[in-house]
């Protein structure tokens, strides 16, 4: 069997908001939304005793592709003041297949996101050799995470 990643989970300063976000830009929906208190082993931030709430969002699928929203409860998690405006080592970035790209970037707009590239069109050739037409646009959600959302608009024979 080979191992799949079923979740990036990714910490966040207020989970309701970034929940509100990917819910409203993206169109997941809420898998699940509970507190937890960290063992001080697995985890590779916080401590013993900390107090977190998890929250995990899907899209089609229940088992991959998922996103989990990690919020530091009690002690709060000093979270940076500036948001980044660049892509550094470590830092994920996330592709999006959308059906309707252009509305995402603004929808996320309008949550108060940066944008970095407005809706463009372009030709890939994909691993089936085919061109596709596409519109691709990227941004931030609102914890400073990257995204690159394409959508196919003609594939070609």
């Amino acid at each position: 069997m080979t191992d799949i990643i079923k979740r990036t989970t990714l910490m966040v300063r207020d989970g309701d908001r970034a929940s509100h976000w990917y819910q409203t830009v993206l169109g997941m929906t809420k898998w699940m939304d509970t507190p937890f208190t960290l063992t001080g082993t697995q985890l590779a931030a916080g401590k013993k005793g900390d107090r977190t709430r998890l929250i995990i969002l899907k899209c089609e699928d229940d088992l991959i592709g998922m996103i989990g929203l990690l919020e530091w409860l009690d002690p709060k998690m000093n979270a940076p003041e500036e948001l980044p405006e660049e892509i550094k080592f470590g830092a994920p970035v996330f592709v999006v297949a959308s059906e309707d790209a252009r509305g995402a970037l603004e929808r996320a707009r309008t949550l108060g996101s940066r944008v970095h590239c407005e809706p463009r069109e372009w030709t890939v050739t994909g691993a089936d050799g085919k061109q596709k037409d596409m519109i691709g646009c990227s941004f931030w959600d609102l914890d400073g995470y990257f995204f690159e959302v394409n959508q196919v608009v003609k594939v070609h024979d």
